[in-house]
């Protein structure tokens, strides 16, 4: 089950880096599909984890980078394609606070101290990451249905997906950035006080 595990995460990492030529050549529903598996699988590998008690750091750090690779790659080529401030300013803020946290992490690594998420079954970082899941994923679909449609497609459910979708993508992208840099914040206020022990 550990291997079954793991192998969920590294799935992810190859989703991440499988799905930046597929928009590149404009293959956007698979490219929908394979983020939606890779997102699916990042619920299963921690609750299965859970579940059959094998946990592991191998498996957290895999988990780790894998929603690190997933998330990034996204942003930047959703930055790339659409050439829009309202999406570039969110997308290297959200990077940065990875890298900054990261660098938190790194920092306290080395008196052997931890930097966990906190609480983490209700967290800002927990609701980052479906913010951020939730917004990509609304930009692929987007993308996807825009490159399927045709004069014949005007029901009105499909209008008004067309319609809804840019909102839940952009307001989606600038709340988790916001939840974001809240939890760098908190992240930081942490890091002080380890930082004073």
């Amino acid at each position: 089950m550990k291997t079954f595990v793991n192998s969920l995460s590294i799935f992810r990492i190859l989703a991440a880096f499988a799905i930046v030529p597929m928009l590149m050549y404009q293959m956007y529903w698979l490219a929908f599909i394979v983020f939606t598996l890779a997102a699916i699988s990042d619920f299963f590998d921690g609750w299965l984890a859970k579940k059959y008690k094998v946990v592991s750091k191998v498996g957290a750090v895999l988990d780790h980078i894998a929603d690190k690779f997933l998330v990034v790659n996204m942003l930047v080529m959703i930055s790339v394609m659409l050439h829009a401030w309202f999406v570039f300013v969110p997308a290297l803020l959200m990077i940065g606070r990875e890298i900054y946290v990261s660098g938190l992490r790194e920092a306290l690594g080395d008196q052997k101290v931890g930097l966990p998420v906190p609480n983490p079954r209700f967290s800002l970082v927990k609701i980052k990451n479906t913010l951020q899941v939730i917004a990509i994923g609304a930009f692929l679909f987007m993308f996807a249905l825009g490159s399927s449609l045709t004069p014949g497609m005007t029901s009105r459910i499909i209008m008004f997906i067309i319609y809804i979708l840019p909102f839940i993508a952009i307001y989606g992208l600038w709340i988790a950035m916001g939840t974001s840099l809240w939890s760098a914040v908190n992240y930081t206020l942490d890091f002080k006080k380890k930082i004073k022990k």
